[in-house]
């Protein structure tokens, strides 16, 4: 249900009048980053554990994929005015840099929970190392700081809507993650909040 935010997000960037343009060259292939590794490469990689997924489920990812890529596509490759000084203004840089931050504790995050069970194994177990060491959910934390990065980086309010969005999913998702952990498993560690470092 991921695969519609690359397809369409080349699409619509392709037909816009800055495709040709550096800074929103470089946010397309943040952007395809991102989605190569989640629609193409991280399902490859994910034991399949026979879980079904409401439909309705899909269909609304399907259609939530769609309509904001389009329009992240549509701001950046059209709308948008995105100069070669772009490169440089703080707002690009920082953001940039807090979107790769992300996107290596998503997938270092993802690693350890991938590695977690053996083939075969089917029970729940604590997951340890990397950013585990202080949060239940820093694949969430990482996509949330990918994001947190783009609504920087291209300074847009489709940018920003949809970091909202995806807040407005993954907080809650975190928050009753670490609850289900500390109730199921007795010796979890005490330390680690739900989504944020020392804060919650």
């Amino acid at each position: 249900m991921e695969g519609p935010a690359l397809v369409v997000f080349i699409f619509v960037f392709s037909n816009g009048r800055n495709f040709d343009q550096v800074v929103p060259l470089l946010l397309l292939i943040i952007w395809a980053i991102h989605y190569i590794n989640r629609s193409l490469i991280f399902p490859f990689r994910i034991r399949s554990t026979n879980k079904s997924i409401p439909l309705l489920i899909v269909i609304l990812g399907f259609i939530f994929n769609v309509l904001n890529s389009y329009l992240n596509a549509r701001w950046i490759s059209h709308f948008g005015y995105y100069s070669a000084e772009w490169l440089s203004r703080p707002l690009f840089v920082i953001g940039i840099f807090v979107f790769i931050v992300g996107f290596f504790v998503n997938v270092h995050s993802d690693s350890i929970l991938i590695r977690l069970r053996r083939p075969g194994e089917k029970n729940y177990k604590i997951p340890y190392g990397g950013v585990y060491r202080w949060v239940s959910s820093p694949n969430y934390l990482g996509e949330l700081l990918e994001w947190a990065g783009w609504a920087l980086a291209t300074w847009s309010f489709s940018g920003l809507a949809f970091f909202v969005f995806s807040a407005a999913n993954l907080v809650p998702r975190a928050i009753s993650n670490h609850r289900w952990c500390k109730q199921t498993f007795p010796s979890y560690p005490s330390n680690r909040k739900s989504l944020i470092p020392y804060v919650f």
